[in-house]
């Protein structure tokens, strides 16, 4: 099983480097010292499951790898057009490029550039970054995928990238026949896991402690899911009741991605999560004052990390 991750951070670092261990021919393309340090001392991951070092191929070329059978696409998603125009090199008529990114627009920017044949949906969770260059840290929760055809098929393609994945350690990956409602569904975690975090620029637990901050996590889960119901997307009445009952059982400590690359000076998906939300409930006539507030809030701080 030959496999590229573009973009090795804390998504495709982890997952890219669980799948090395299991025996894929795996290949990282990364880029500046993270990109020196991967080649000069291999892939090393601190892992609540384990520590481990896997020794895989590294590079910034993806002409240097050539065609693979499958490509994990995890760089952030105000580089999703720029990174597609460079993966014809690791395309053959059979590639499958699975998108494992926050928002919901990554998957049709993808087929935009490189065909619609190529590209598979995917939902990552995972809380993982990297460290320091050459090192992925993942600090805990779960450590899980879902990926699915665009149109809902069953394919072989598909089948075989989660038999090798069930032969991994420390990852579970499902194959979904819905995976339009995948995506709105985790971006409604997002939303409200990234927004809350960012914008009170608190740890989880001690927003679960104020009533009202609890009440606006739930809001924002309740706006992401009607806006994608206005879009013909079947999310289920009962998301924001089971993403609160899950947020409930994280750790109090638990941050956000976003909220990381807002105090490391680093730019922000703030766009792709509540801005898409904002300008997509407005075309479709859906209130959504919560995520109006957050994207609101953290603009000028999107603005000044760019």
């Amino acid at each position: 099983m030959r496999i590229a991750i573009y973009g090795t951070g804390g998504v495709g670092g982890y997952f890219g480097g669980r799948l090395a261990q299991a025996g894929a021919d795996v290949h990282l393309i990364a880029r500046g010292d993270h990109l020196d340090a991967l080649q000069r001392d291999g892939l090393r991951v601190k892992s609540v499951y384990g520590d481990f070092t896997v020794d895989v191929p590294a590079t910034d070329d993806p002409a240097e790898i050539g065609p693979c059978e499958y490509v994990l696409f995890t760089v952030k998603s105000f580089d999703t057009e720029e990174a597609a125009r460079e993966l014809q090199p690791l395309l053959d008529d059979g590639t499958a490029v699975i998108s494992l990114q926050n928002g919901v627009d990554n998957e049709e920017k993808l087929a935009t550039e490189i065909g619609r044949e190529h590209v598979l949906g995917g939902v990552a969770y995972i809380f993982s970054t990297i460290a320091e260059p050459g090192v992925i840290e993942h600090t805990g929760g779960p450590t899980s995928f879902t990926i699915g055809e665009l149109d809902g098929v069953r394919s072989d393609r598909a089948e075989r990238f989660v038999e090798w994945c069930e032969r991994a350690e420390g990852m579970d990956v499902e194959l979904s026949e819905a995976i339009q409602t995948d995506l709105w569904r985790k971006a409604a975690f997002i939303c409200a896991q990234a927004g809350m975090t960012a914008a009170v620029r608190l740890p989880l637990g001690e927003i679960r402690d104020d009533e009202e901050s609890w009440r606006m996590y739930r809001r924002i889960i309740d706006e992401v899911c009607r806006v994608g119901r206005a879009m013909g997307i079947e999310v289920p009445d009962g998301t924001a009741s089971q993403w609160m009952a899950f947020a409930t059982g994280l750790d109090a400590d638990a941050y956000s991605s976003l909220h990381y690359d807002m105090t490391h000076h680093k730019p922000m998906e703030l766009d792709a999560l509540h801005g898409t939300i904002v300008r997509r409930g407005r075309e479709n006539d859906v209130e959504v004052p919560m995520n109006e507030a957050v994207y609101a809030i953290l603009r000028p701080w999107a603005r000044r990390n760019q």
